[in-house]
């Protein structure tokens, strides 16, 4: 049969298996399967096929699947994502958003497949009526995009498992996209954070910070281990020095919640290049990484990341997809669903029930706080136990409120604010600063600002944090972060198409 017809026989199959289904019991597949619970793992998908089955998803499905793109690469390809949710037109109040980034070094192929597979399979089984994903459907909304870097997968080649020079890692300027990306131990200059930022970076940099995302998850290759924050110190050592974030408790779990599920992560000795006790490693501790975006989502963002190193292979053969597939199905949706815990909720204004946006939540247990979202909602990813919950604003009066957090599950606090007396104002805390990291984000929040002389002052400012227990290394972020918002939503450097609300 010659390859085009195959390939028209495979979408076919792909396409019935989407409506009929099989059984969704996780059993090994078969030697040489390539369709294995209606999913097609037959090879991995190119840059047009990705269009294209996202505009069949879409058009199929227009309630549950949206396709758009978040920008443009180098070379000109659109950076497709998949957003499914049963409501996908309109996120329900207090919905969390989570995100799987894939491909971003473009040799390293297994991930880009697996978020392939993911879509094809959350559509299947929810129309299905599959418990498990029609529950994380009716409660999150997915975004999904297979390749960062599509001109270097283009260019990399099947069967490759160590990166070489001009393998595809790097993308079509010959710049490795995982170290492109504004550090937090910089001096945040203007120039600094707008200057050699690749296309691809800025979309992405812009796709983050213009949407509330709380958890996230970069698919990588090369070894077969989850890494969290942070990715490096301020001083850079090569390795083997942890760079703990405030929420390094709860980045910990959230790594082991996927190397436990997954079937040879764990273990921490795939690939004999370390011993990664469960299969688990703070990143700075493996290796620095400086300029990378699991740290810019968490700094930058209020969005937790974490990133999956998924084979020793960078880009094995494609009869492995179906295995690859096997080994991280369960801990692909066993991710996702830690989004729902915690405590989220609205904020607003007391005396008109106005949501509000810009308002910085934390923890007093925690030195690190996330903003609410353009209708006032927040959402503070927490381990189980007793904590205060604060929110602060420009103009209002600080609110606490006591919490208790269980496992598994995720408690709705919602916080009403009272105006302040006109002059006696408290500034909210901010960003990480000289004498404290609290860390404060999406950028945006800056522009939204009730008050424009805040603008002016937010320039020559560190604001202080309420904790000053933090032994982490001291240095500030917080100048000109608003105008790094207004250079991002430029629409030379990103073009919002379809994306969701804040």
């Amino acid at each position: 049969m010659a390859p085009s017809a195959a390939a028209g026989l495979l979408a076919l199959l792909s396409l019935v298996a989407l409506t009929h289904g099989s059984s969704a019991s996780r059993k090994r597949p078969s030697v040489g399967a390539i369709n294995v619970d209606g999913v097609d793992l037959s090879h991995y998908y190119h840059h047009d096929e990705v269009a294209q089955l996202a505009e069949r998803l879409s058009s199929q499905h227009p309630s549950l699947v949206q396709g758009y793109s978040v920008g443009r690469s180098v070379q000109g390809r659109e950076l497709l994502v998949m957003k499914i949710s049963e409501n996908v037109a309109q996120r329900d109040l207090c919905e969390p958003m989570v995100k799987y980034v894939a491909n971003m070094h473009g040799d390293e192929a297994v991930g880009r497949a697996l978020v392939v597979a993911l879509a094809q399979h959350l559509v299947f089984a929810y129309n299905k009526g599959d418990p498990r994903v029609v529950r994380l459907l009716n409660t999150t909304e997915i975004h999904l995009m297979p390749s960062m870097n599509p001109d270097g997968f283009e260019m990399a080649r099947e069967g490759t498992c160590d990166g070489t020079v001009q393998s595809g890692r790097e993308n079509a300027h010959d710049v490795d996209l995982n170290r492109n990306f504004p550090s937090q131990w910089r001096d945040l200059s203007e120039e600094y954070l707008y200057s050699n930022r690749e296309p691809e970076t800025l979309a992405v940099m812009a796709w983050i910070i213009n949407n509330p995302f709380v958890l996230s998850g970069n698919l990588h290759g090369g070894s077969v281990v989850a890494s969290y924050p942070f990715d490096d110190t301020s001083f850079h050592a090569d390795c083997c020095v942890e760079s703990k974030s405030p929420d390094d408790e709860l980045f910990h779990y959230l790594a082991t919640v996927y190397a436990s599920k997954h079937r040879t992560m764990h273990t921490g000795t795939v690939c004999n290049d370390g011993n990664f006790t469960g299969g688990v490693t703070n990143g700075a501790y493996w290796y620095d990484v400086d300029g990378g975006m699991q740290d810019f989502n968490y700094v930058f963002g209020s969005c937790s990341e974490v990133t999956f190193e998924l084979s020793c292979c960078k880009y094995p053969r494609a009869s492995t997809i179906p295995e690859e597939w096997d080994n991280n199905k369960e801990s692909l949706m066993a991710y996702m669903e830690q989004v729902h815990m915690g405590a989220k909720g609205i904020v607003e204004d007391a005396a008109t029930g106005e949501g509000l946006k810009g308002i910085y939540v934390s923890v007093e247990e925690l030195n690190y706080n996330v903003t609410t979202s353009d209708r006032g909602e927040y959402w503070r990813l927490l381990m189980p136990g007793n904590y205060t919950l604060v929110a602060k604003g420009y103009g209002y009066e600080t609110v606490k409120q006591r919490i208790s957090v269980a496992k598994g599950v995720v408690s709705r606090v919602d916080l009403k604010m009272k105006r302040t007396v006109s002059g006696n104002a408290e500034q909210p805390t901010g960003a990480l600063n000289r004498k404290s990291r609290s860390v404060s984000g999406p950028l945006s929040t800056l522009m939204a600002s009730p008050d424009p002389s805040l603008l002016a002052t937010l320039k020559n400012t560190s604001w202080l944090s309420d904790s000053s227990s933090s032994k982490l290394q001291s240095h500030s972020y917080q100048k000109h972060r608003q105008s790094l918002q207004a250079l991002l939503q430029k629409p030379q450097h990103y073009k919002k198409q379809n994306p969701s609300e804040k």
